[in-house]
């Protein structure tokens, strides 16, 4: 049944030879006034207008190209109805095409339209199928195709690209397998638009080898080709894969773009390749290529991420355009290289911030171990109305098992929880890490056993939990579990499994776990490995093993070893060794307090006493200071900090008077009393 009336004949001037009007080329047209008075007069074009090289005359039509919504859209389609000029195919996918793909469209409007046109064109229905793509409803847009396929419609290359648009939602790569099928019963195969279509969706859905199986089929290749090639390796980490297309692609008359460019800058990026990096920044000037915004921000970012900072910092400075990406990329470069203090006076400089920005931040303090600084950052981004990525959640729980701060911690589980029924893989092994340094392994454990899906990091965060809290028998349980699971254990988990047997002083275990590391786990022994063993053995008094294994260390021993060795020599009362482990610590860090602290005791203990005058005396010549230790505790968002028999806090009379009471009713309740100068010492206040 037809809705509309005959119509007058349409004003058009083509630049075609053929009446039948395409939709591939850009049309031409000049602002006009709307019928609607409330309008602004004059219009830009907007995103839904198609490129075609006809030319409008007809004045409804040139309002229509200008419409900016569906008020308009009802305006003119009512005008369209009454001259009958509706019934036309060309002016009818205009009004679908803004319905189907402007911002201020009506999907269910275009659908209803499509409905009650007879016989639609094949833009008609490409329009459709784009208009579900761009709304994220794939299944509404593949069935569009699968009618065009089942009505024998005519498909052109567009039907096709729009349709893979649509497949690249999907979580499978079984739709855009049926499209591909059906490129090839339809003759498509070979159409250069599809193939480039086709490489594009299987690097979507990290298909590589059927992505350059389409590539090496293409008969002659465009940018476009390349450059979805080169950016397909890129965005999966095959890094070197990508430089090396790109330098074929040198090789061959096509030129690259500024999008090839900014593919091949990515991967020197994440490969860390500064060489490459910096020939391909030379390449870009020498080429004079079009150097808009994103191009620098790709140089900039790529400078930034192989650690040259200074390069990076002069472009910065050069840059007549910048925006949240240019100023976050030299945060995040500052703040990783531990220059927090440059980070945070770009950060205040900073015209625009968004959660990016704070993230580069608050991750800065929180893995240059200012986690004070990190929650003080994260409240203050909370107050700006920003909501929290997830990468912020993980650096603030970071931040709060280091602190201690269990509440906030517990915050973002309950925030989280809120959210969904189940906490994200990434946040959850946060959690357990959280939990774990804050001392509610419980909390930790049920995180873990709530979990649907797990990876290596959440079992080494629970076997390194285990280990912390002296369960060593719980941890290597785990272990085990660990392994039968199928999950490979890898240098991580064998800090954790030698940590838990130091810890409770397990030699024959922490023995047999070192030497299958290598011979059947395939993990070759790093220097936290060798640590742990040192300390596991020092610590049952086995120094002189210990000693012996510090030797037969195949690279030059860590600080932790000779610190581990020390400390054993402290408790088993081996002041020749110590003295020897002592040096060997001073010469890594002259400036450790520790380490005289540490001998001091030790030949105290063996009744040395020149030896601990000599000690104190070479810390006077050495102008070492020993740090006071000091406390933070946490009330109602504010952080205080407390040192050794510190009065600086403007409530310490009071905070002192209630350990006198608590040290009283200990005393009373008959528990065993509190030592008042263990608790003095390291600043237990309430």
């Amino acid at each position: 049944m037809k809705p509309f009336l005959s119509s007058p004949k349409i004003s058009l001037r083509l630049s075609l030879s053929s009446s039948t009007i395409t939709h591939n080329h850009q049309f031409l047209f000049r602002p006009i006034k709307f019928l609607s008075s409330s309008t602004n007069p004059t219009v830009k074009p907007t995103q839904w207008n198609s490129t075609t090289n006809v030319i409008i005359t007809h004045p409804i039509l040139l309002i229509m190209e200008s419409c900016t919504s569906m008020i308009q859209l009802k305006q003119i389609q009512a005008r369209m109805t009454v001259t009958s000029l509706i019934t036309h195919t060309f002016p009818f996918s205009r009004v679908l095409a803004f319905c189907a793909l402007a911002d201020n469209g009506d999907l269910n409007y275009a659908h209803l339209l499509f409905t009650q046109f007879e016989n639609p064109n094949t833009y008609i229905w490409n329009t459709m199928i784009r208009g579900y793509s761009k709304a994220k409803m794939p299944l509404l847009g593949i069935s569009f195709f699968r009618q065009m396929v089942q009505k024998r419609v005519e498909l052109d290359t567009r039907s096709f690209v729009f349709a893979l648009k649509a497949c690249e939602q999907f979580s499978r790569v079984l739709e855009g397998k049926s499209v591909h099928s059906a490129i090839w019963k339809l003759g498509f195969s070979s159409a250069l638009l599809v193939q480039n279509g086709l490489i594009y969706f299987y690097g979507v859905h990290g298909c590589l080898v059927l992505a350059r199986k389409v590539f090496d089929e293409i008969s002659v290749k465009d940018v476009f080709s390349w450059t979805s090639m080169v950016d397909c390796y890129s965005k999966l980490n095959c890094y070197h894969q990508a430089l090396d297309l790109f330098n074929s692609m040198l090789l061959t008359d096509v030129e690259p773009n500024e999008v090839t460019m900014i593919s091949v800058l990515s991967a020197c990026s994440e490969n860390g390749d500064l060489s490459v990096g910096k020939s391909i920044h030379e390449y870009v000037k020498k080429k004079n290529l079009n150097i808009n915004l994103n191009l620098m921000n790709a140089v900039l970012d790529m400078y930034v991420k192989c650690g040259c900072l200074s390069t990076a910092r002069e472009i910065f400075n050069n840059m007549r355009i910048k925006d949240v990406f240019s100023w976050t990329t030299m945060i995040n470069g500052y703040a990783k290289s531990g220059e927090l203090g440059v980070a945070r006076t770009l950060f205040d400089e900073m015209p625009e911030r968004n959660v990016v920005s704070w993230n580069a931040m608050i991750a800065g303090y929180s893995q240059n171990n200012q986690p004070q600084e990190a929650l003080e950052m994260f409240h203050n981004m909370m107050k700006s109305g920003l909501i929290p990525m997830e990468n912020t959640l993980v650096c603030v729980l970071s931040a709060c098992g280091q602190l201690g701060y269990l509440e906030l911690g517990k915050w973002i589980h309950l925030h989280e929880m809120g959210k969904c029924l189940k906490t994200s893989l990434i946040i959850a092994n946060a959690l357990i890490d959280m939990y774990a340094k804050c001392g509610v392994i419980d909390s930790a454990v049920e995180v873990f056993n709530n979990m649907t899906k797990r990876d290596s990091v959440s079992w080494n965060s629970m076997i390194a939990a285990y280990a912390t809290h002296g369960q060593a028998k719980q941890a290597l349980v785990m272990f085990k579990e660990m392994i039968s699971e199928g999950f490979k254990p890898d240098d991580i988990t064998f800090v954790g499994v030698l940590s838990a047997c130091s810890h409770s002083g397990l030699v024959p275990e922490g023995r047999a776990y070192f030497r299958d590391m290598e011979r059947v786990f395939g993990v070759t022994p790093k220097r936290e490995h060798y640590g742990c063993m040192i300390d596991l053995l020092g610590r049952v008094g086995l120094v002189e093993e210990a000693y012996e294994l510090i030797n037969m260390m195949p690279m030059e021993p860590s600080e932790a070893a000779w610190g581990a060795l020390l400390n054993g020599c402290r408790m088993y009362g081996n002041v020749e060794l110590a003295k020897h482990a002592a040096e060997k610590l001073m010469d890594l860090d002259p400036g450790d307090s520790g380490i005289y602290a540490q001998l001091s005791a030790t030949c105290a203990d063996g009744k040395r006493w020149g030896d601990v005058r000599m000690i104190r005396s070479m810390m006077r010549e050495s102008k070492v200071k020993k740090i006071p230790g000091h406390s933070l505790i946490e009330i109602e968002g504010v952080f205080h900090e407390f040192s050794a028999s510190d009065e600086s806090h403007p409530q310490s009379e009071v905070i002192y008077r209630a350990l006198d009471e608590v040290y009283l009713l200990s005393k009373l309740d008959d528990f065993v009393p509190w030592n008042y100068e263990f608790i003095n010492l390291h600043s237990v206040l309430l």
